[in-house]
């Protein structure tokens, strides 16, 4: 230990002051523990929170999404019955008229036979090619039935136009039918010879029927091998 020469005491040793609430942290030492806690607890019990409210908004919009697609296919089927109901007797006398399902040659020719009967018409000659698709300029929804016509050659002899328009006004309430184009030219008759035919008429009739489309055959693919 060294002394002063002059003054003769020991050297004091260097101390520094500590802040006042150092020295009385450990009053509060408790409370300041307690609060982070409470602190670290909430914070955390927010962040929860927030993943539970984005979890339940994601549910939720999960569920309209479910609601608004079976309130989607409520109101498709809900329209079908209401068409159905409104449509039903319509689609009936349709069918029984014949322009729903297999063309009915037979019925066309009984139609165009029991006409002439009626209307006392002249002999007539006609003729029938194979049923086709109808192609339209314009599209036209049918669903799962295709539009067919089967084009008939009809000639006729007549003693006036009257008998033409007669003829066919009758045929359309019997079935459904197109004229695609329709000819008259008058006969030549000798003079003085009995009264007859004066006229002769070369029309072109498209029968029309719906029937189901065909379904389209599935392609199957053929894996090539080597032998």
């Amino acid at each position: 230990m060294s002394t002063n020469p002059v003054t003769g005491k020991k050297k004091a040793a260097a101390s520094v002051a500590l802040p006042y609430w150092i020295s009385e942290f450990g009053l509060i030492r408790t409370a300041v523990l307690t609060a982070v806690a409470a602190v670290t607890i909430g914070m955390t019990a927010v962040l929860v929170t927030g993943w539970g409210q984005q979890d339940a908004d994601q549910e939720l919009q999960r569920v309209q999404r479910v609601r608004d697609t079976a309130y989607s296919r409520y109101a498709h089927v809900d329209n079908e019955k209401r068409d159905i109901r409104n449509f039903q007797q319509r689609y009936i006398e349709l069918r029984e008229r014949g322009l729903i399902g297999e063309e009915k040659r037979l019925e066309w020719v009984d139609a165009i036979r029991q006409t002439q009967e009626q209307r006392q018409l002249l002999p007539l000659s006609y003729e029938i090619d194979p049923q086709q698709p109808v192609r339209l300029e314009s599209a036209l929804d049918l669903g799962e039935y295709q539009l067919q016509g089967s084009r008939m050659r009809l000639h006729m002899e007549l003693l006036h136009e009257m008998d033409l328009f007669d003829f066919l006004a009758d045929l359309h309430e019997r079935s459904f039918f197109a004229v695609q184009d329709c000819s008259i030219k008058r006969l030549g008759v000798a003079a003085g010879a009995a009264a007859g035919p004066t006229l002769g008429a070369d029309c072109t009739l498209n029968w029309i029927t719906m029937a189901p489309a065909p379904k389209p055959t599935p392609v199957v693919e053929r894996k090539k091998g080597k032998a």
